[in-house]
């Protein structure tokens, strides 16, 4: 019979992020296929683990394949690994398993950490429907002529970044899309890990004040039926917003529902708002009622 080619999901940062199983199939197996030998090791020491390892990344994955399915045919199981998350998802794998799939031999998935899922779940936007980029074109040019030809795509948008060309992405990200709520996911799982939702310009503004951003960045945007107001994305307050269209002469009402419009709030919620701000306080005890 022939071996099992396991496609094994490693944690992205913390080490304890990876199952019982994953463990028991890198102990088994005869060789482990890993983008760096070095990192990969420190994993399996970390969990007493001597498998074999042999490298697998981008440059020299077509050379391996022939080895890894001679194993494979032999009746070896062979564990195959990323740096981190779930190899072939922006990383080195997919020939690997391409290969085995046309071979006709056993391809099987030991799921767990993906940082575009890890992102995409506590970023705060619509996950019910997403597309992920991953990279974007590292030049100037072609970055922006792929974000133009996503400019109207309303699902949520995940890319991946160099931590050097993040802030340009920023800002093409703004000038192809307009203002839209945009998720900062950075060293994911790591003793440094960083998350914040904010619009695209305060992200841009708050990465350009550092001078220097490091570490794996992934960037989660909303679609365009995500679209921020200017109002919302100056941050105007509702108190402010209500009070500038009264007094353009606007009803309460009007008011209310073109302020719920611009923010992208309840009407209900803005009503609350502005009737709090507009109730006068009570009066200290001992003074006379109005």
């Amino acid at each position: 019979m022939a071996g099992t080619l396991y496609v094994v999901a490693t944690p992205l940062g913390n080490l304890e992020d990876i199952s019982a199983r994953a463990l028991r199939i890198l102990r088994e197996a005869a060789l482990v296929a890993c983008e760096d030998t070095r990192r990969t090791g420190r994993l399996l020491a970390a969990h007493a683990i001597a498998t074999p390892l042999t490298s697998c990344f981008e440059h020299n994955e077509r050379a391996k394949v022939e080895r890894l399915l001679g194993l494979l045919r032999e009746g070896k199981d062979v564990a195959l690994c990323s740096d981190a998350g779930t190899p072939g998802i922006s990383d080195p794998g997919y020939r690997v398993v391409h290969a085995a799939r046309e071979a006709g031999l056993p391809v099987v998935p030991v799921p767990g950490p993906s940082a575009v899922i890890a992102a995409l779940s506590v970023s705060g936007l619509p996950t019910d429907r997403f597309l992920f980029v991953g990279f974007l074109p590292a030049r100037a040019k072609p970055r922006r002529e792929a974000l133009v030809e996503l400019r109207g795509r309303r699902e949520t948008l995940v890319f991946y970044e160099s931590p050097l060309r993040t802030l340009e992405t920023l800002a093409d990200l703004r000038e192809a899309f307009g203002e839209r709520p945009a998720f900062l996911c950075r060293e994911a799982t790591k003793m440094h890990e960083e998350y914040r939702l904010a619009t695209l310009s305060t992200l841009h503004a708050e990465v350009a004040a550092r001078g220097e951003l490091k570490g794996e960045v992934v960037l989660v945007v909303g679609g365009s039926g995500e679209a921020v107001a200017e109002e919302a994305a100056a941050e105007v307050s509702v108190e402010d917003l209500y009070a500038r269209l009264v007094a353009e002469g606007k009803t309460r009402r009007e008011a209310v529902k073109e302020v719920a419009r611009r923010l992208g709030l309840n009407a209900r919620d803005v009503y609350d708002r502005v009737l709090l701000a507009e109730t006068p306080p009570p009066l200290p005890p001992g003074d006379d009622q109005p």
